[in-house]
């Protein structure tokens, strides 16, 4: 199965930290990762009760390196998108949604959870390769931290080993990459060009790439550049 671990961005509590280490362990995950916290003491420790050793192994590292040395990387929130035109917070998916993507593959999956009061912001959705999203109550639409770990955790405690292995960091953003410079040959509007590719990381998530697909994906980027290349000589050959 795939290696997840559980990504706490800014967290503002530390006693949200010690319930958080407590909710994915009773789930089976043991891999916290903190970034910027707040300062840990007791009140963390015993909220953490049995899983203070998930909590005292926790990595503390920034955002950027979480987001390079993931093969998928998850971003909770709970504000969406209005319209499929807005492509920052679109489309979302409940947990349950991103356990099927996930079954049957293998690879490091980052599941982001933003600040107690804000939550995470544009910038740092717009890297993540899907959205994930807890249905809630129009009454009371405010979960806690640790509370939504807990159900995103318990909808994920039960894929399935994986099969395949999901394609790296570095080759999915290869890929994006190509279809950037792929934009600008067939003369993509400008302004147009990052909602796009926005758009392209978002379907890549979701269809959780294998090597082999992404392989080909290239395959026939480069094909088509080839045509672009050598148009003027196929139109004097008709």
């Amino acid at each position: 199965m795939p290696e997840i671990e559980i990504v706490l961005v800014q967290p503002l509590y530390e006693g949200n930290i010690g319930f958080t280490a407590r909710a994915m362990k009773n789930f089976g995950f043991t891999r916290l990762v903190l970034v910027d916290p707040c300062e840990i003491g007791d009140d963390a420790i015993a909220r953490a009760s049995h899983a203070r050793d998930v909590l005292e192994n926790a990595e503390r590292m920034s955002l950027r390196e979480v987001y390079d040395r993931s093969d998928l990387v998850v971003a909770t929130t709970g504000e969406l998108s209005k319209s499929v035109c807005t492509s920052m917070r679109m489309p979302y998916y409940r947990p349950s949604e991103i356990g099927s993507i996930l079954e049957g593959a293998d690879g490091r999956v980052s599941i982001l959870f933003g600040r107690e009061n804000w939550g995470l912001n544009n910038e740092e959705v717009s890297r993540a390769d899907l959205i994930c999203t807890i249905p809630t109550s129009e009454i009371y639409p405010i979960l806690n931290l640790s509370h939504a770990v807990a159900i995103v955790c318990s909808e994920l405690a039960a894929i399935p080993r994986g099969t395949y292995r999901l394609a790296g960091k570095i080759e999915r953003e290869a890929l994006i990459e190509h279809f950037g410079s792929f934009l600008e040959r067939i003369e993509h509007p400008e302004h147009k060009r990052s909602n796009t590719l926005l758009m392209m990381r978002r379907i890549f998530g979701r269809t959780a790439l294998t090597t082999r697909e992404v392989s080909t994906l290239h395959g026939l980027l480069r094909r088509a550049e080839w045509h672009l290349d050598h148009r003027d000589t196929e139109n004097d050959n008709i």
